[in-house]
C-alpha cells in the first residue's frame, strides 16, 4: 500500500511567495500565485483578477489600493527573461481572488481558508487601529479646545508675552516629563523644529496632557490668580501631581512612550474610511 502523502500546508504554501516591503507592507504577485492555484496559463486567471476588481469596488474599498497593476520580469527559457504584466495584491485582495477561483482546483479551497482567517485576523488588528486613531483624533481637538483656554486664563494672570507665556508652558511640561522642557522632548523624540509635539502624542500621552491642561485651566479660575510667577507655579505644581499618579499606577513615564505618527496623517485616513464607507450599500456600510 502506497504512503499517503501529508497534505499542504496553506501557511508554507502562501506565505512562501508573500513580498513584503522595506516599510513592511505585505502583497503577493497575481503570476505567483496563479502558479501555486495551478492556472497553467495566466491569460485564464486574468478573468478571476477583473471579478475580484468588482468584488473589491462593491465592497467600498479603492481598488487600486488593493490591486495595483505592475510590470515583472519572468524567465523565457535559455536564461532570457521579458518583461510582462503582472498585479500587486494585497492580503484582501488574495482572499477576493481566490474566492472567485475555480473551486475544481485542489489549492483554491486551501487558499480560501487560509486568506478567510488571515484577512479576518487583520481586521482585528486594524479595529484596534482605528480605536487608537479615533481616540488620538478627540483627545487632539480637545488639546487644542483647551490649550487655548489655558491661553486665555494664563494671559488673565498676568502671561501677556509670548517669551512669558513659552516659560509658563515650560513649568508644566517640565514637571510632567521629569525636568524636560519642550526643546528637550523635541529632542528626545527626534521631532523636527516644525513639527507640534501634540501631533505625535499617542492616545495615552495626550490624556496625560490634556489632564495637566485642564486641571491647570481650572486651578487658576478658581483661585483667580494674577501674577504670573504664581501661575507658573501652579502649572509646575500640577505637572508634578499628574507625573507621580502616573507613577503611582506603574505607568509609563510620558517622556518613555513611543512617538506616533503625524495626527494629519491620521486626518486623512479617517477621512478615506468615512468617504469609502459612505460609498458602500447601507446594509454592509459599518459605523462611522
Amino acid at each position: 500500500m502506497s504512503e499517503q502523502l501529508p497534505a499542504p500546508s496553506a501557511r508554507n504554501t502562501f506565505e512562501r511567495i508573500k513580498r513584503v516591503s522595506p516599510e513592511g507592507h505585505e502583497s503577493w504577485s497575481a503570476r505567483e500565485l496563479a502558479q501555486v492555484l495551478e492556472y497553467l496559463n495566466f491569460r485564464n486567471f486574468q478573468p478571476v483578477i477583473e471579478r475580484a476588481k468588482e468584488a473589491c469596488a462593491k465592497s467600498g474599498h479603492v481598488v487600486a489600493d488593493h490591486i495595483a497593476q505592475m510590470r515583472n520580469m519572468v524567465s523565457v527559457g535559455s536564461g532570457a527573461r521579458r518583461e510582462v504584466e503582472d498585479w500587486m495584491l494585497s492580503r484582501y485582495a488574495c482572499y477576493l481572488v481566490i474566492q472567485n477561483a475555480d473551486p475544481s482546483k485542489p489549492l483554491v479551497a486551501l487558499g480560501q481558508t487560509y486568506f478567510a482567517v488571515q484577512t479576518r485576523r487583520q481586521e482585528l488588528a486594524d479595529d484596534e487601529v482605528l480605536k487608537e486613531d479615533r481616540t488620538r483624533l478627540l483627545l487632539r481637538a480637545e488639546m487644542k479646545k483647551h490649550n487655548k483656554n489655558l491661553a486665555g486664563v494664563a494671559k488673565q494672570a498676568g502671561v501677556i508675552q509670548p517669551v512669558e507665556y513659552a516659560i509658563f508652558m515650560d513649568h508644566g511640561y517640565r514637571r510632567l516629563y521629569g525636568g524636560l522642557g519642550m526643546r528637550d522632548l523635541h529632542a528626545r523624540k527626534h521631532l523636527k523644529a516644525k513639527q507640534h509635539i501634540l501631533d505625535h502624542m499617542g492616545s495615552t500621552e495626550l490624556a496625560a496632557n490634556l489632564f495637566r491642561a485642564t486641571q491647570t485651566e481650572e486651578k487658576l479660575r478658581r483661585e483667580d490668580v494674577r501674577n504670573k510667577d504664581h501661575a507658573g507655579r501652579i502649572h509646575h505644581e500640577v505637572g508634578r501631581k499628574v507625573r507621580k499618579t502616573i507613577h503611582e499606577l506603574g505607568g509609563t513615564m510620558p517622556e518613555n512612550l513611543p512617538v506616533a505618527e503625524s495626527i494629519k496623517k491620521v486626518e486623512s485616513r479617517e477621512k478615506k474610511r468615512i468617504k469609502a464607507a459612505q460609498k458602500m450599500p447601507p446594509e454592509i456600510r459599518p459605523e462611522t
